[in-house]
């Protein structure tokens, strides 16, 4: 019999000729995006690898086009060459290049879960691709991707909804001169990889661009069946009308088919060691057992037009298609019959409960409009940067019933972890509802940077939000509908009191919407809530030093975030009090000669207040570490080829698996090594030689323990040592 809930579906968006809508609505107001640095959508760029380029400038929603120095917000862009020295294929490789991201329920052959300042970012608001919001219930490519941003802190300024942690941006490759790149890898799990890379500009005076990007991959892992195959075709063109006016238009398809590796849990209340169990165990290894499959078609259009010298307008439109099969062996809980007793984990003695869940043909779909105008006025003998921004967003979901059974051996027993792959009777009946949502937002931003003085800069902000949303289940019931509106301002100043270094000080809200947990135990299952603000404050000091063969990044700050927790209470899903999280921030990154080095710390104290369930107030929250310490160094060479040898060194300490901090996991330190290499051929033509080796010294631990899905709190061993071997030709 089923006890307890599925996990809760999963979103999937793709693309239409909405498009053409887009273009005319351009065309009215005479705009268009420029991929420049001075894009709203860039973040500042602080490269973590020694090997990595830094921007001169950027800019952030509209907080100026200033360095990063100059920027009261802590934020990093990470480019192509950074992500490829540092073997990073997936989002959820991000947790190794920042000490305030970690792991949120990160596995093989599913989407990434990623928490930011201690708080897990909503898969459906926190993820922007080209500055517009996508859905991230899906598995991204980033063989096309030309960077990837993280904005750490509530983003109520950035984005109407999403959960205070932060937000993860995503860019792609735009027509960028002459490209030919080919490109291979292959690593000692016996994972594949093959992409390819061409770009160049046309018509008499090259007003044309085209970028063409295509990968496809054999995947697998050293976990049990986990074989499984990716495909990515994206296409990016730009059209230059004139020096200012600008047309851009991408479109990517991608697709992925892998089994998923389902979680460890505690026994009991115990934890089991992470040696007491093989690394290749995968409790999703059924003779009935299906891949996850997730396929994705998104794209933008964008027009940019430069209105004078000191102002521009901006319109992008964005369309996401997501479907998918979501598929697995689920283990979920444990009845001890003798004590009467369930368990979110495995019994003490290694039962546990499995169940066939399968939800086929999901639908999602995203589509935005954004128009942005921007420009600089001088009142009272101050500069004002304004920046002016309308966003138009509509989410829907098409969901059919869903199986979730329990299932059993012909003796009615479910499995042990002495025989974890013993074959159980498949339950494929799909008779569970699910919950389809649709949502539709207006937002309205104003933005004013004011320069009060040399040394003195105030930057203040109102979003405005409408929020329509409406759920109803699959069987029709618990329809429910919510409108509301909401202000979520902010505001910060900063001081110059040294070249190129500035102290500033931030404060701001956030908003974001939850629904109650798909449990059929629940009075409200499934049901919308309404909308929850969080608030933060932020203290730092940042700066930038060049000199000679030396130069560097760095910055230091504290901040402060509350943000409103829902609980089950009394058979329903509601607000309980709210978590407090206070934490220490700092990086530095440089190059001395030929050396590089970077590194990020993050100290937290995370605490839940006001709760009425006694084993939750007053605790840290569970999977939160209480510090964590990314470094990186690396060498360079310049003759005969110019070789560049690289270390990092990943650091997480102790964190709490259960809600009452009773159970905690280890910290853990690992280690990775690379090695690049690139042989010139001719002018234009070379080859880059790559050798990484990801946890070098093969250390066994439990990486994260994420409470998903109801309560059940999951244990994810680290990767065991991986070494892979890839091979880039530019011709």
């Amino acid at each position: 019999m089923r006890r307890f809930p599925p996990p809760t579906s999963h979103r999937h968006l793709a693309l239409s000729p909405l498009a053409v809508a887009a273009c005319s609505l351009c065309l009215s107001l005479g705009v268009q995006a420029q991929n420049t640095p001075d894009d709203a959508s860039t973040l500042p760029s602080v490269g973590v690898t020694a090997a990595a380029k830094r921007q001169a400038k950027a800019s952030i929603a509209g907080l100026g086009d200033g360095p990063a120095w100059q920027q009261p917000v802590q934020a990093q862009t990470f480019g192509e060459e950074m992500l490829k020295d540092a073997q990073v294929t997936r989002l959820a490789d991000l947790t190794k290049l920042d000490a305030s991201v970690s792991d949120s329920y990160n596995t093989v052959g599913y989407w990434d879960y990623l928490s930011v300042r201690g708080f897990t970012l909503d898969n459906g608001y926190n993820y922007r691709r080209e500055g517009l919001p996508v859905s991230a219930e899906t598995r991204f490519p980033l063989e096309n991707k030309s960077s990837l941003e993280v904005l750490k802190g509530t983003s109520g300024l950035q984005s109407g909804v999403s959960a205070p942690g932060g937000l993860v941006n995503m860019l792609v490759k735009r027509p960028d001169g002459r490209v030919r790149s080919a490109g291979v890898s292959i690593d000692n799990a016996g994972e594949a990889r093959t992409q390819i890379d061409l770009g160049d500009r046309f018509g008499q005076q090259s007003e044309f661009g085209l970028r063409v990007n295509a990968a496809v991959a054999k995947l697998n892992s050293h976990f049990d069946n986990t074989n499984g195959r990716s495909r990515l075709v994206a296409l990016a063109g730009d059209w230059r009308l004139s020096a200012d006016s600008l047309i851009e238009a991408e479109i990517e398809h991608s697709y992925t088919s892998q089994p998923s590796v389902a979680g460890m849990g505690l026994l009991g209340t115990s934890l089991p060691s992470a040696r007491a169990y093989s690394r290749n165990l995968n409790l999703n290894n059924q003779p009935w057992s299906q891949p996850v499959e997730m396929t994705g078609t998104t794209g933008t259009v964008r027009w940019t037009q430069q209105l004078s010298s000191d102002w521009k307008s901006v319109v992008t439109y964005g369309e996401q298609h997501l479907r998918a099969n979501d598929r697995m062996a689920f283990p979920y809980g444990c009845y001890e019959a003798p004590s009467d007793t369930y368990f979110f984990a495995a019994c003490p003695n290694g039962d546990f409960d499995l169940y066939d869940y399968r939800s086929e043909n999901e639908k999602r779909l995203t589509r935005s409009v954004k128009g942005e105008l921007s420009g600089s006025v001088t009142l009272a003998g101050m500069r004002h940067d304004l920046r002016l921004e309308l966003l138009r967003s509509l989410y829907s979901t098409d969901l059919k019933p869903q199986a979730y059974n329990y299932v059993t051996d012909a003796t009615g027993a479910s499995l042990n972890l002495s025989d974890p792959y013993a074959p159980l009777t498949a339950q494929p009946d799909m008779d569970d509802a699910s919950p389809n949502r649709w949502e539709r937002t207006t937002e309205l931003a104003v933005q004013d940077t004011v320069h009060l003085a040399p040394e003195w800069t105030a930057w203040v902000g109102l979003r405005h939000t409408r929020l329509n949303r409406h759920s109803v289940e699959t069987d029709g019931g618990k329809d429910t509908r919510i409108q509301q509106s909401l202000n979520t301002p902010w505001a910060a100043l900063g001081w110059t009191f040294a070249p190129k270094t500035q102290a500033y000080v931030s404060w701001g809200e956030g908003m974001e919407t939850k629904a109650a947990p798909s449990n059929p135990g629940l009075d409200n299952a499934g049901q919308i809530l309404p909308a929850l603000k969080s608030r933060q404050t932020e203290v730092g000091v940042k700066g930038q030093y060049a000199h000679a063969d030396v130069s560097a990044q760095w910055g230091a700050n504290v901040f402060e975030i509350r943000r409103p927790q829902a609980e089950t209470i009394d058979n329903r899903y509601r607000l309980d009090g709210d978590a407090r999280h206070r934490g220490l921030e700092g990086f530095w990154h440089g190059r001395v000669g030929a050396w590089g080095l970077g590194g990020s710390v993050m100290f937290i104290d995370a605490e839940r207040r006001g709760s009425s369930l006694a084993d939750v107030n007053g605790h840290t929250p569970v999977n939160v570490p209480e510090h964590a310490l990314k470094l990186s160094g690396s060498y360079s060479f310049g003759a005969p080829w110019a070789l560049t040898l690289q270390a990092d060194v990943v650091h997480e300490g102790q964190r709490w698996v259960d809600s009452a901090n009773t159970v905690r996991l280890p910290s853990w330190t690992r280690v990775d090594l690379g090695v690049r290499a690139v042989q010139p051929l001719s002018e234009q033509r070379s080859i880059t030689w790559r050798l990484g080796v990801n946890n070098a010294f093969n250390k066994r631990a439990w990486r994260e323990a994420p409470s998903m899905f109801g309560g059940h709190t999951y244990l994810f061993q680290m990767r065991e040592r991986t070494i892979t071997a890839s091979a880039q030709i530019d011709f």
